[in-house]
């Protein structure tokens, strides 16, 4: 027997909000979805009219519903803003190669400029050849600072007022559980925050904090929407992961702990005499940074001198690493002088001498020594996607009076902004039509 719409449309319900557990027809589910949107970024006040806004797009499922959404909602309620696409190419081969096709799809659905970035533009570097230095540990600590720099670089070269990213709620709850298990109180104190940046930086909004994944893939699937679902082939080594595990765990037992996690983070409160470091601006990059040398800059500099691991860990810890390697390299340079200036006070000038100066390093380091070879030496050389069939199941509801009405089996590509949430954030919950 056929449920009907629970708003009194007088429509048949196609599925059930994992949000909210009501049973709602499309229209009356695309209109709720949206409105949802709509009054946060009302309440928030994330835009102004007359904005140029860029949105963070990585061709994912978040990104491809947020410009989808965006685009929507400024015409239907004139915000009066102009939408363009910001993208960034990580250079990982057989991902990001192929769903920057999707960001360009995008672009010319929703008719918005597009400007993509890479990281060896920005710092002579591809994550595929990050990762060949530092292994497939840590390297989404790599990925992750330089692509929030990337944004803050591409937007200051688009000119706009803010950065719109994909980041849902699902994204914002794991990040609470991630700073509590590392007991990082600064980044807990405002990872949930809706508007993200301090005075003088570009700040960054997040349309879809209260926003359930599940029902950003249900949106995206009932609209049709064209993404990219291919799963960052470095993403399973990454520390989120368990954090998205835990929560999708806690979700079963209660479904409102997302929420109940968000709200958590948005009021704890931190005593008045704990210090917490201040956003300030990099001393090298001039880009935001909470400390003298931002840590895409300390990154950067330990990839360019062969110490992958410089940023990795405490600061304490890179600043030992730092003065062990500039020690290393004075005691390099100063053996080259010594070696220097040996050969220029060798009688053969330079040529393999039969005294060995040139070849035994123990030979050079008595200055007095003197060297015994003679012109005779001149000659001498040298040396399909199960998740999606588990939601369709779960909060799918049959029309019976549409029959002949069947859905497009089409193949769709998803993605997601998060940061690796992420955002981008990466694509952990991946979905293929």
């Amino acid at each position: 027997m056929p449920i009907p719409c629970k708003t009194g449309c007088g429509k048949n319900a196609m599925l059930k909000r994992p949000k909210t557990g009501d049973a709602l027809c499309k229209e009356c589910f695309f209109w709720a979805f949206e409105t949802e949107i709509h009054f946060t970024i009302t309440k928030g006040e994330l835009f102004k009219r007359g904005d140029y806004v860029a949105v963070a797009a990585s061709g994912g499922k978040d990104s491809t519903v947020l410009a989808h959404v965006l685009k929507t909602l400024n015409q239907r309620y004139d915000y009066g803003l102009k939408l363009m696409l910001l993208s960034i190419d990580e250079g990982i081969t057989g991902y990001r190669d192929d769903s920057l096709e999707t960001v360009k799809r995008n672009r010319d659905d929703y008719e918005m400029m597009l400007k993509i970035l890479s990281y060896k533009d920005l710092y002579g570097w591809t994550m595929d050849e990050i990762v060949e230095q530092i292994g497939r540990k840590n390297n989404c600590t790599f990925c992750g600072v330089f692509r929030r720099q990337a944004l803050d670089r591409g937007a200051a070269m688009l000119n706009v007022k803010c950065i719109a990213t994909g980041h849902n709620a699902d994204d914002i709850a794991e990040t609470v559980l991630m700073n509590i298990l590392r007991g990082d109180i600064a980044r807990l104190k405002r990872c949930t925050a809706i508007t993200t940046g301090s005075e003088g930086t570009i700040p960054r909004v997040k349309p879809l904090k209260y926003t359930y994944e599940k029902e950003i893939v249900m949106y995206a699937h009932y609209k049709q929407l064209v993404y990219f679902s291919t799963e960052c082939v470095f993403a399973p080594n990454a520390y989120r992961g368990h954090a998205r595990a835990l929560l999708k765990d806690l979700e079963k037992v209660r479904p409102s702990c997302i929420m109940d996690i968000i709200y958590s983070g948005e009021t704890l409160a931190v005593k008045e005499e704990v210090s917490l470091p201040t956003l300030r601006v990099c001393s090298r990059c001039k880009f935001v940074s909470s400390q003298e040398v931002c840590k895409a800059c300390v990154l950067l500099e330990g990839l360019n001198k062969g110490l992958p691991k410089l940023g990795i860990g405490k600061s304490s810890k890179a600043k030992k690493m730092l003065e062990q390697y500039q020690t290393e390299q004075k005691l390099k340079e100063i053996d080259e002088l010594n070696n220097e200036f040996k050969k220029k006070n060798c009688l053969s000038q330079g040529k393999l001498c039969k005294s060995g100066c040139n070849k035994n390093k123990a030979s050079y380091k008595n200055i007095d020594n003197e060297c015994t070879s003679t012109e005779n030496n001149s000659n001498d050389e040298l040396s399909g996607n199960p998740k999606l069939n588990i939601l369709l199941k779960e909060y799918s509801l049959k029309d019976s009076n549409k029959d002949d009405e069947k859905e497009s089996n089409e193949t769709e590509d998803v993605i997601e902004e998060n940061t690796c949430a992420g955002t981008h954030g990466g694509d952990c919950f991946s979905i293929a039509f």
